[in-house]
């Protein structure tokens, strides 16, 4: 893999990294694993393969495999009402709203109007959430939910699966018996090991001045900004590296791992999917992984969009080609980015899982140049692999 590690080593010669790692596997086995830099401001500690990194939104990729896999066991699909078996959420126009809808951000959930529901009290935002009206239509457009989704996920989990937490659910499922290092509520023994957290320069914004999303998140009546504004208790950037937060379960934004595992996970779903292995989900649901179930341009994100039930995909155009390739060349390929410009998905195609990883955010609300340029160098390495 001598193009990405090319790429991964010029991106911090161009000072556009702390620390990071990328992983990438084919055909089931890990045939890179990248690492460099340091886990913090000082650049005193350096990273290493055991450095596991907060991802952000990256988060909603293992979180809504949980939902995927409790529907599964629930004997339930995506057309299902949530208030079937979630009652009290039949309530304010909610009556209608399906899986489907929650999984692809169709159902106008992504912010609340509740000035009481903070984040670390889950019953206040379930509360809320209860009693919320939908914000944006129902089942047309996306409206991404960045905070929200994680609680009304978890909400679903827990009552497809006896009350089980989806942190736990994630941890019984999948992170042990597969032997991942991901974590959606960090135990404290672990904390020595994770990456702090590096805001984006003040210096870095300018460059996005003329970007609808920066310009929606700058106004505080927009549905952008109240999206990423609830629930409330939720610091900036520096807050997320404190023990509290780290130890949280937040199943939309605060998962903490390593490139290793986000991309052999990926890499299972990936095998899954190409139909060459069998074991966590059934056929019915691996289709619901990549099958397209929204495209447009979100009202929250402000670009054009595409979701599956939980995971992001590329959009096509008119032709079906990819209007972007963030997830790579193939139209089957799914995962979800993070915030700060993190990534990790898997190409059922080519049998890849892939993951990229870091601790220096930069603006923006999909991933730039740096993991732009390790993805297109992966796929030009594997062409030779």
């Amino acid at each position: 893999m001598n193009r990405l590690l090319e790429a991964f080593e010029a991106n911090f010669a161009a000072g556009l990294e702390v620390g990071a790692s990328v992983s990438v596997f084919h055909k089931g086995h890990e045939i890179c694993s990248l690492h460099g830099g340091f886990c913090d401001s000082d650049r005193t500690a350096p990273w290493d393969k055991n450095t596991l990194s907060l991802v952000w939104s990256a988060t909603k990729g293992p979180s809504s495999s949980c939902v995927l896999h409790a529907m599964q066991a629930a004997k339930v699909d995506l057309t299902m009402r949530v208030a079937e078996f979630w009652p009290e959420f039949a309530t304010g126009g909610k009556e209608e709203i399906t899986l489907a809808h929650i999984l692809s951000h169709r159902a106008g959930l992504c912010a609340l109007d509740s000035t009481s529901a903070t984040a670390f009290d889950r019953a206040s935002v379930i509360a809320a959430i209860e009693s919320q009206p939908p914000v944006a239509p129902i089942g047309t457009h996306s409206a991404y939910g960045p905070r929200i989704y994680g609680y009304l996920i978890d909400e679903i989990v827990r009552r497809l699966a006896e009350g089980e937490p989806l942190g736990d659910y994630w941890r019984r499922v999948f992170a042990d018996p597969l032997g991942l290092d991901f974590w959606i509520g960090l135990p404290r023994q672990e904390h020595h090991r994770v990456a702090t957290m590096l805001s984006a320069r003040i210096d870095e914004l300018p460059a996005q001045a003329s970007d609808t999303f920066a310009k929606a998140f700058a106004d505080p009546s927009s549905l952008t900004r109240r999206a990423f504004a609830c629930p409330r208790g939720l610091g900036g950037v520096a807050s997320m590296n404190t023990p509290p937060y780290r130890e949280a379960h937040f199943p939309a934004m605060g998962g903490i791992g390593s490139a290793s595992a986000l991309a052999r996970f990926y890499s299972i779903l990936a095998e899954e999917c190409s139909g060459r292995d069998d074991g966590i989900f059934m056929s019915t649901t691996r289709g619901w992984l990549n099958s397209r179930l929204v495209q447009g341009v979100d009202r929250v994100l402000q670009k054009e969009m595409a979701f599956a039930a939980g995971f992001m995909m590329d959009p096509l155009d008119g032709a079906g080609q990819k209007i972007r390739q963030l997830l790579g060349p193939t139209t089957s390929a799914f995962g979800h980015a993070g915030a700060g410009g993190g990534l990790a998905f898997a190409d059922p195609e080519h049998r890849i899982g892939f993951a990229y990883v870091m601790n220096k955010m930069e603006p923006g609300v999909l991933p730039g140049k740096r993991c732009l340029s390790l993805v297109e160098a992966a796929y030009q390495d594997l062409v030779e692999y």
